[in-house]
């Protein structure tokens, strides 16, 4: 990490590095503080010493917050309760980094995405998994069941694309030291989710739940408020969330076309 920082000296950083599951997190919980703790850890200690004048962007999670009040939004003020050891970790990460740029004077701005995807997420995670299974049984090499986690759950979702151009915002006019929701500020069931995404298939699909896919804990409900992002940014989520699955089902119709 260090060589890497005295090659680029950057300007600004962006740190997405880590274990990003939160079901892989409860099946490797040491494996996800060593990437996500130490890992912040390091990755504070070359920028103070090779980078010290940048700006890094640590990118946390909406899971610190655990579940809240159904009906309710999630400010960036409000207590954290993660269930996971990736939201566990990604919370001490976020405390790590704030402190350490305490102590150090580095330009520091936190930011905690809600739930995102688009094309070229792992199917590993819940979107991608249902389009990936739907392609494939549009294409005949599975029977027309939708295995599912638990739907009755809300999110916040969000378009990739427009996440990542509110950290590019956030880069340019988020405010040191300041922590960051990034949502669309709107929840939507799982169940309408995966609704949706089996309506679009060209064949009839049933939705089945598998027991294997369901966490050992979840959060039942999580929206967030992006009001200080807008205020402070300009920034807001655009993509309408039919387009984005839309846009994830056509690229796994494509993969399942190439594995034909």
């Amino acid at each position: 990490v260090h060589a890497a920082f005295e090659s680029a000296r950057p300007d600004f950083v962006v740190h997405l590095a880590g274990q990003s599951s939160a079901a892989r997190s409860f099946e490797a919980p040491a494996e996800t503080f060593e990437a996500n703790v130490l890992g912040t850890l390091r990755m504070l200690q070359a920028m103070q010493a090779m980078a010290p004048r940048a700006r890094m962007l640590v990118v946390g999670t909406s899971e610190v917050y655990g579940s809240i009040e159904a009906g309710t939004r999630a400010n960036e003020d409000a207590p954290q309760k993660p269930v996971s050891p990736y939201a566990l970790s990604k919370s001490i990460a976020e405390r790590l980094a704030a402190e350490y740029a305490a102590q150090h004077g580095l330009d520091v701005v936190r930011v905690r995405p809600f739930g995102h995807t688009g094309p070229g997420q792992t199917p590993r995670f819940v979107i991608p998994s249902f389009a990936q299974q739907i392609a494939a049984i549009e294409a005949g090499k599975v029977e027309p069941l939708l295995r599912v986690g638990n739907l009755e759950v809300t999110r916040d979702l969000t378009d990739v694309r427009d996440i990542v151009e509110g950290y590019c915002a956030l880069l340019e006019r988020g405010h040191r030291g300041q922590v960051y929701n990034l949502c669309r500020g709107e929840g939507v069931l799982l169940s309408q989710v995966a609704a949706s995404l089996a309506a679009m298939a060209k064949v009839e699909v049933r939705v089945e739940v598998d027991p294997a896919r369901l966490r050992p804990a979840d959060v039942p409900y999580l929206v967030g408020d992006p009001s200080r992002v807008q205020r402070d940014t300009g920034w807001q989520a655009t993509r309408p969330l039919e387009q984005t699955l839309l846009d994830v089902l056509e690229e796994w119709r494509e993969a399942a076309r190439g594995q034909v």
